[in-house]
């Protein structure tokens, strides 16, 4: 019996997988950028949100957040397209990845921002290289660059750190430290202990529910923006254009509302901007009020 994952709708992860009995499974430049463009292709067909990722010679690393709540069907459609494409190239038979995929919770704040360091530092420790922005297969050049990446969000990360500043600091401090993971009944997990009891709590009431509202998963697509919105003014009692903002009651519902369209719906937050509730916002700020908005939400869903 495989053994349960924990995860739900929104959670952030450190996701790695090795090349079976540890064997180099991407030899060259032309398999890692094809895994590359299959890694591109899958999270934005199944909505899984990309933070960081490194490809090296016999693993890769991901940190990513489970936005639609699809991650197990991302990582099986990521890992066996690989594998038919690496056995028709180099030929053989059998498993091309050490089992399943290795999947770590992490919480939010320093706790996910050491998972994005320590990923991203991963050439070093290895020794291929000595400075990381000197390994083309991981995600560093995509932050502070003034560009947008097409693999992952790096406007997000780049909300993280506040700064290149303090990005270049964590990397130069975290050179030679290690993550430290718990190990839960439900797996490894990355963050305190209030955290950990939070998440397993929110995982098995999840579970109990899932029993009796269950629901075919090829069939989940992210829900239409004004859906969302309906939904929200009927949960609410109150018109999206009756909310004010300048209450705090208001903004507590405004980033409600931001936590729903971008995780339910998938909308970037160019495309929340153009709604009048978020209009008067600079794009900047979304990032910070997206994080405070859903860390209240869990911590009250918890409750």
């Amino acid at each position: 019996m495989k053994r349960v994952r924990i995860t739900y709708q929104g959670a952030y992860h450190h996701v790695m997988n090795r090349g079976v009995r540890g064997e180099d499974i991407f030899l060259d430049n032309r398999g890692k950028d094809y895994f590359l463009s299959i890694l591109k292709e899958k999270s934005k067909k199944l909505r899984i949100k990309l933070l960081a990722y490194c490809i090296m010679n016999n693993h890769y690393h991901l940190i990513l957040q489970n936005t639609s709540d699809r991650l197990s069907s991302f990582m099986k459609q990521l890992n066996s397209q690989y594998g038919i494409y690496y056995r028709k190239k180099e030929g053989g038979k059998g498993y091309v990845f050490q089992g399943r995929y290795k999947s770590t919770l992490i919480q939010e704040d320093r706790y996910l921002d050491m998972a994005i360091i320590y990923v991203l530092l991963n050439p070093v420790r290895a020794g291929r290289v000595f400075d990381p922005y000197n390994y083309r297969w991981s995600s560093i050049q995509d932050y502070f660059s003034d560009l947008n990446s097409d693999i992952v969000d790096n406007k997000f990360v780049e909300d993280l750190f506040k700064s290149r500043d303090k990005f270049i600091k964590l990397l130069e401090e975290w050179g030679n430290e290690d993550v430290e993971v718990k190990n839960t009944r439900l797996g490894p997990i990355i963050g305190d202990k209030g955290f950990i009891k939070k998440s397993i709590k929110r995982f098995d009431r999840r579970k109990l529910k899932g029993k009796s509202e269950r629901k075919r998963r090829k069939d989940y697509i992210f829900e239409p923006a004004e859906e969302t919105i309906i939904g929200f003014e009927k949960d609410k009692g109150i018109k999206v254009e009756d909310i004010n903002i300048n209450s705090v009651s208001g903004k507590r519902l405004r980033g409600e509302l931001l936590v729903l369209l971008k995780d339910r719906t998938g909308l970037k937050y160019t495309e929340i901007l153009k709604y009048p509730l978020f209009r008067p916002l600079k794009y900047s700020s979304l990032g910070k009020l997206y994080i405070r908005a859903r860390k209240r939400i869990e911590e009250n869903s918890c409750k």
